[in-house]
């Protein structure tokens, strides 16, 4: 198809939300309500001890507004509820009422008219401890016949489901006979990848402020991915109808994932301002915040079978998952990390198991690609070892058998498939190798000296959205309410979150496309809420720009319809007639009958004349669910130097190729591509966060101090592009688009694992690969050899 001409769309404006640079943002900690209580966090110093009683009682008579066990309501919630109900497990309760799960669970709280006064209250509140049993921080060991049990059972919807051997739930899936696929291979490859759990370490830590309404409802400010979900939740707990809660939609200062659920300070906070009846404002410290929530490790056993010629015949992946101490999301992560496994390549045969387990750690959520790079990881450098076998070049492979245009794609899991309609793969293995040197290449056999280096690529991506032709295990639709004002400005309202993406400048790019109004007349800020706002599941799985801006394009166009019907009257004609642009030379957009372009309006003086003459406000608000979630595809090329007297690894230069349809924000989409490299560079080389098998405490003991992530200094020159074209451009999205945000993770470390390889020879299956891990099996290999020659 021709490239089209936008007036808007892939252009560089000043951004919407500026109050970030110039320091004027209001984020949730910095919410003041005047008369507010401040509240403070009792938290446990056990990994798994029994609950008996907790005395604030010496605490109240210092004034504190205290809440323990006893206080909050008895209901069972899981924090996500982006699933439907009858998939989403409920486990716990706003403070616990049995007993701890892990170190750093909230155990109670109080609030007092300064936080001094408050820690000062929380230092006197007496907890008496029942049994205490070890912790279990180990993944064999906790689902071991003999280990305590976490839980006894939980709720699945509401379905009693009994836990065994702290076996939180498992997900299974099989496509034809994989032994029949591993019959007709010539090469079988088979190995077992580990992956780390890592901190989010987003900028913000989680906030919340409560007021307590006359009417008995509520007001909350939070931190967030998706304010209907928290008011949705809050209801829920407290018996309150929805139209007494109200979530005002606030800037969030990085999330990575971390706030798609409701963050288990909340309704702490909601429960001291009902029991205070006064406002109440808590704010988690840094290191509390290391102590809520962790991205998911994976153990995965991944075997692959292939033909001579490279084609690949059958793929049997294996995969364990510990959760920490409650279920957030586990179920439909197992059956994401299946629909990542499944559609990286053509198996043809397939068998995916997937189990979760429940230990006594951190409670692990979404982490920027929900389980895309653990997989990916697993899957890019097996497919690295699988060339190897066959001789085969590894781009060859993955150009022979990659999953494109044409192909089922299974999106967020088995119950979400759809024919892929746009992609760049081969455009991007191509001319990505060709901009990086691929052709000079060479064997790890033929480096020598102290520094060595190595050229890796992997490949992957993420979905658009959840969404598919058929309804799936997971909500997702957006929505907004467009109106042009009476001087032909345009507010949108929509809860959609700009999570630092840029996805409020594309959907006011979107609206200006649209009604051709100039980009600065379109307001997309905060100010909004649940109650002034229709239903958005929350900005997560890549959707901000497919679903958020495909739903506000959705109520653009209608808004269109009507400014056109405006205009039909204006000039005694009908909207068929009449043709709505961009006028560069006005700076406005006008309407004017098709080929009479002279004979203009500007939509300013339509918007005063509908205003005049009491026609009405041209608004309109809707809803839309995509029935599609196409994948924006990503890969990497990396160039690493390993010191194998140190055993660092440096990476000068990286390569990185992008197919995210039509390009809205040139300037955000390298931004993300960036942004998310370092993330991953930390992920494949750097960060971790251990924990004392012993007292089952972070080993950092929740200092961010104490954790090692990448710098600039870390960061290698870049060089990103995005592929665009007929093969790209995406028909089910917004002008062509498609997403980036997670996709631009997803094969960060595989591509560094496979380049260390190609540097020194040696395989590492476990992230992250540390100096250490570098010199003890440098000098392991050197034991081999030495053995070898004797």
């Amino acid at each position: 198809m021709e490239k089209q001409q936008f007036d808007f769309i892939g252009k560089n404006f000043d951004l919407k939300n500026i109050g970030k640079v110039t320091g004027k943002e209001i984020y949730s900690s910095d919410v003041h309500i005047p008369g507010q209580l401040y509240a403070v966090v009792l938290r446990s110093p056990f990994p798994h001890a029994e609950i008996k009683k907790v005395d604030y009682s010496e605490a109240e008579k210092m004034g504190a507004i205290c809440l323990g066990p006893n206080d909050v309501p008895n209901i069972l919630y899981n924090e996500r509820i982006v699933s439907i109900p009858e998939k989403t497990y409920r486990d716990r309760t706003v403070l616990p009422q049995d007993k701890v799960r892990h170190v750093g669970e909230a155990i109670a709280a109080c609030a007092a008219e300064t936080e001094e006064e408050a820690f000062a209250a929380l230092k006197k509140i007496k907890v008496e401890w029942g049994k205490k049993w070890p912790p279990l921080i180990n993944l064999d060991e906790a689902k071991e016949a003999n280990a305590p049990p976490i839980y006894d059972y939980v709720y699945l919807g509401e379905e009693r489901v009994d836990i065994n051997n702290n076996i939180a739930c498992e997900r299974n899936v099989e496509v034809g006979d994989i032994a029949e696929g591993f019959k007709e291979a010539d090469e079988i490859v088979e190995r077992t990848f580990n992956t780390q759990r890592v901190y989010h370490m987003q900028l913000e830590t989680k906030s919340a402020v409560c007021i307590p309404e006359a009417d008995g409802g509520i007001t909350v400010w939070t931190t967030s991915q998706g304010i209907h979900n928290v008011r949705i939740l809050l209801g829920n707990i407290f018996n309150l109808p929805l139209s007494k809660v109200n979530v005002k939609r606030i800037t969030i200062g990085g999330s990575f994932g971390s706030s798609i659920q409701m963050n288990s300070i909340t309704p702490i906070c909601v429960a001291l301002a009902l029991k205070a009846k006064r406002p109440v404002k808590l704010v988690s410290s840094r290191e509390e915040d290391i102590y809520d929530h962790a991205k998911y490790p994976l153990r995965t056993t991944l075997k692959i079978g292939a033909k001579r010629n490279g084609i690949l015949t059958a793929a049997h992946c294996r995969v364990w998952v510990e959760i920490g101490g409650h279920n957030i999301q586990a179920y439909p992560y197992l059956g994401c990390v299946a629909g990542w496994f499944a559609s990286l390549y053509k198996w043809k045969k397939l068998k995916y198991e997937g189990t979760a387990v429940y230990t006594n750690k951190v409670p692990t959520c979404a982490l920027q690609g929900y389980g895309n790079p653990q997989i990916n990881f697993a899957v890019e450098c097996l497919m690295d070892i699988l060339a190897e076998k066959l001789d085969i070049d590894p781009l060859e492979l993955r150009l022979k058998n990659y999953v494109g245009k044409g192909d089922e794609f299974w999106g967020q899991g088995p119950t979400v498939r759809s024919i892929i309609r746009s992609c760049g793969v081969e455009e991007m293995l191509i001319k990505g190798s060709k901009l990086v040197g691929w052709e000079k290449r060479t064997l790890p056999s033929k480096k020598r000296g102290e520094i060595r280096k190595g050229l890796g690529v992997a490949r992957g991506f993420h979905t658009s959205g959840t969404g598919g032709p058929n309804l799936g295990e997971v909500i997702d639709y957006s929505s907004a309410t467009i109106k042009i004002n009476e001087d032909g400005s345009v507010d949108v309202l929509t809860a959609l979150m700009d999570v630092g993406g840029g996805t409020w400048d594309a959907g006011a790019k979107v609206v200006a496309e649209v009604l051709k109004v100039p980009y600065d007349k379109v307001g997309i800020y905060n100010g909004v809420d649940t109650r002034s706002t229709g239903y958005d599941v929350n900005t997560h799985a890549t959707r901000g720009v497919y679903c958020g801006c495909g739903a506000i394009k959705f109520v653009a166009e209608k808004v269109k319809e009507i400014l056109l019907g405006y205009a039909a009257t204006l000039f005694k004609d009908l909207p068929d007639n009449l043709e709505l642009a961009y006028n560069d030379e006005l700076g406005q957009a006008i309407i004017y009958p098709k080929g009479l372009p002279e004979n203009y309006k500007t939509v300013d003086e339509i918007a005063k004349t509908a205003q005049i003459k009491s026609w009405g406000t041209m608004a309109y608000t809707g809803s839309l669910r995509q029935k599609n979630c196409p994948p924006c595809f990503i890969t990497h090329f990396v160039e690493v130097e390993v010191n194998t007297k140190t055993g660092e690894i440096k990476i000068p230069r990286a390569v990185i190729m992008g197919d995210s349809g039509t390009i809205i924000n040139p300037d955000l989409w390298e931004g993300q591509i960036i942004g998310a490299f370092s993330r991953g560079l930390g992920f494949g080389l750097l960060e971790e966060t251990k924990y004392s098998s012993i007292t089952g405490n972070l080993e950092c003991n929740g200092m961010i101090t104490d954790l090692k992530i990448p710098s600039s200094v870390e960061m290698p020159k870049i060089d990103s592009l995005t592929v665009q074209s007929a093969h790209t451009y995406e028909p089910t999205g917004p002008f062509g688009a498609k997403g980036i945000g997670e996709a631009a993770l997803s094969s960060v470390a595989s591509a560094i694992a496979n380049a260390v390889y190609n540097a020194i020879g040696i395989r590492f299956y476990e992230l992250p690969i540390t100096p250490e891990k570098v010199l003890k099996a440098l000098e392991e290999k050197e034991e081999r050899s030495e053995k070898i020659a004797d």
